[in-house]
């Protein structure tokens, strides 16, 4: 065998790099799911309405560990508000497919750590207290 082959050999048999070390979990599906719908809400929500029904939808702050979030995006779906706002449309669409996922194919794989429906409108914010600094 010639010494340069034996790296080609190598390069050979491991292959192409993989593009995602693992497939993505149903909570991990959950997780970054919730975390684009209450981004694109909080976009939509912040940005000039061009149709004042905007205004009128309900908030969406996600916690899939809320037991009361199921309830959230129920309602959500089923406002009447801007129902021919193609953005809303959009996130509507992206809300009932959390919904299903949750509610149906990884209903096993969810663990509700709380029921407190006043933090999904009033979330507590989260401040971080460097070590050393504490009075």
């Amino acid at each position: 065998m010639t010494p340069g082959l034996l790296p080609l050999l190598l390069l050979l048999l491991a292959g192409p790099p993989a593009a995602q070390p693992a497939p993505p979990t149903c909570y991990s599906r959950m997780l970054s799911l919730s975390r684009e719908v209450t981004g694109d809400a909080q976009r939509l929500q912040a940005m000039e309405p061009s149709e004042a029904c905007v205004r009128y939808l309900p908030r969406l702050r996600l916690d899939i560990h809320n037991y009361c979030v199921l309830a959230k995006l129920r309602d959500f779906v089923a406002s009447p508000q801007c129902w021919k706002v193609a953005q809303v449309d959009a996130l509507k669409d992206k809300v009932r497919k959390l919904y299903t996922i949750m509610n149906s194919f990884c209903r096993r794989d969810l663990v509700f750590l709380s029921d407190d429906c006043d933090a999904l409108e009033y979330p507590v914010p989260v401040t971080t207290v460097l070590p050393g600094r504490q009075r």
